[in-house]
């Protein structure tokens, strides 16, 4: 790397702090830290939902098999991904932000003890948690790998400097630290993948390369699905990303929950929704590309990284590297943010009596100690692992073991069809889904992906909805919780729950 392309990278750097900074004069309590008070935009929510989808990892691993396999890799990722939100903006978005403007929730599982009960809440806080430390500990990991690639800085300092600088901006800002972020990031993003994209095609045969390169490239790269991304895997990830995408993943229920109002959480998902249709094709080209500019890579998961250091001048690698960087801390970031909210609203309550009875700053001084320290766990966990063992195959499976279980009670149980199902249909589904992904995994070893990735989430739907159809167990204040999702406040009554808030 350039000097020009270090002072770009360490001008996104203070940039990031800049926002922490401007963000933390907006934060006044615990709602604005953890939904900015359903202040923010439909389109800027949009945008930062389409973002949070986005880390080094798809540099990394899902680069390695968009060099392997071609077409396949946006099919199975960015197409289920782009059906399954415009598929949630008409069934999830509007009901989350009215758990906010209603009901005053501010963590997405905080609805769950009036839902269901405390225990069904508590085991879904936990388990999520440990997926999520786990998730972002790979997410360091890939982004201190390419750093390396680019620059030859080693694993741990590329850890160690990146969480620096989350922890600062995250931290300080809230939730809107995060959604800036996700903002600049996706204007980072935008200027270095089209910078990449034309640089592919002046490589190649101009524009025709759209059309020419897939003769050219080994047979089966055009395909929609090949090796082992086969129809199945296909239909299996369109229904997990569905749920995952929909809140299932609790920091994009976040963007849902901060919107005005839930019309414009609608909005917001149908945005993020044609990006995701649109822009990973834009990113992907260079990617299928690769084989002919690269060729006889020993390491698929250098392919991005070698055609930036290939084809890019000096200061765009170093734009492509702050893109790089830009994923993976906004995404962690709002990881963080979401996991402090089950912490410091749903865990923390139930362990410690005195975190009940904390003042207004006292609760956002908890907020932030508690953000900060799942970031440098997740750092801790990363630097552990020496930079060994960031492949796809693991984030697939640990989603694969928790997302199903816990997105099923947690989803199902706003929408009206599905009021039957109580704690005992939400408990038994969660269990027996880990307990499926962990025979399949573990006792007969299945090597089908598809299997290991949709068997859990099946078997945790079918037995909610069997229990609820056997065992019901609605009441009428759950079925008023429910039926209050339909529709939004009043003007009147949201006036009068912001001024609670504040």
């Amino acid at each position: 790397m350039s000097a020009l392309d270090w002072s770009v990278l360490g001008a996104y750097f203070l940039v990031m702090i800049a926002i922490g900074v401007w963000s933390k004069k907006r934060i006044k309590n615990v709602a604005d830290f953890f939904t900015a008070g359903g202040r923010i935009p439909w389109w800027l929510s949009g945008i930062s939902h389409h973002m949070s989808g986005y880390s080094a990892i798809m540099f990394v691993a899902f680069a390695a098999v968009a060099y392997n396999y071609g077409l396949a890799m946006y099919v199975w990722w960015a197409l289920t991904i782009g059906i399954g939100v415009g598929i949630g903006a008409f069934v999830w978005a509007a009901r989350w932000n009215r758990l906010r403007s209603k009901h005053g929730v501010v963590s997405p599982l905080e609805y769950l003890a009036r839902r269901y009960n405390l225990p069904t809440q508590q085991v879904l806080a936990y388990s999520g948690a440990l997926l999520k430390v786990v998730d972002i500990a790979a997410k360091w990991v890939a982004i201190a790998i390419l750093l390396k690639g680019f620059a030859g800085i080693p694993i741990l300092w590329g850890i160690l400097i990146t969480g620096a600088v989350t922890l600062v901006y995250i931290t300080a800002g809230g939730l809107w630290a995060d959604v800036l972020t996700d903002f600049g990031q996706f204007v980072i993003q935008g200027v270095a993948g089209i910078a990449m994209f034309v640089a592919i095609m002046a490589h190649l045969d101009g524009v025709a390369t759209l059309w020419t390169m897939w003769d050219k490239l080994p047979p089966g790269h055009g395909d929609p699905f090949s090796g082992p991304y086969t129809t199945t895997f296909f239909l299996a990830l369109l229904f997990i990303k569905t749920f995952e995408y929909n809140g299932g993943m609790w920091n994009l229920a976040q963007r849902y929950m901060a919107s005005p109002s839930g019309s414009a959480a609608k909005r917001s998902a149908l945005l993020s929704s044609a990006l995701w249709l649109v822009w990973p094709l834009i990113l992907f080209i260079p990617m299928f590309a690769a084989p002919l500019i690269v060729p006889g890579l020993a390491n698929a998961e250098e392919a991005y990284v070698r055609l930036a250091q290939t084809l890019l001048p000096q200061g765009v690698i170093g734009l492509v590297l702050a893109g790089f960087f830009s994923h993976t801390m906004a995404m962690v970031a709002s990881d963080a943010n979401v996991i402090s909210s089950v912490i410091t609203r749903d865990i923390a309550p139930v362990l410690v009596r005195k975190v009940r009875d904390l003042s207004a700053h006292a609760q956002l001084t908890f907020a932030r100690v508690t953000t900060f320290t799942f970031v440098l766990i997740s750092m801790a966990i990363a630097i552990s692992t020496e930079g060994q063992g960031v492949v796809l195959k693991i984030v697939v499976d640990l989603v694969a073991a928790t997302m199903g279980p816990i997105s099923i009670p947690l989803m199902l149980g706003m929408l009206p069809w599905f009021r039957r199902s109580g704690p005992t249909a939400a408990i038994v589904s969660w269990a027996a889904g880990l307990s499926v992904w962990a025979y399949v995994k573990w006792i007969i070893e299945s090597k089908d992906t598809a299997m290991v990735v949709g068997v859990p989430l099946v078997t945790s739907l079918v037995l909610y909805v069997a229990i609820g159809l056997l065992k019901p167990e609605n009441r009428e204040d759950r079925d008023v919780l429910v039926d209050s999702l339909s529709t939004d406040p009043e003007p009147d009554q949201e006036q009068e729950r912001a001024r609670a808030a504040g």
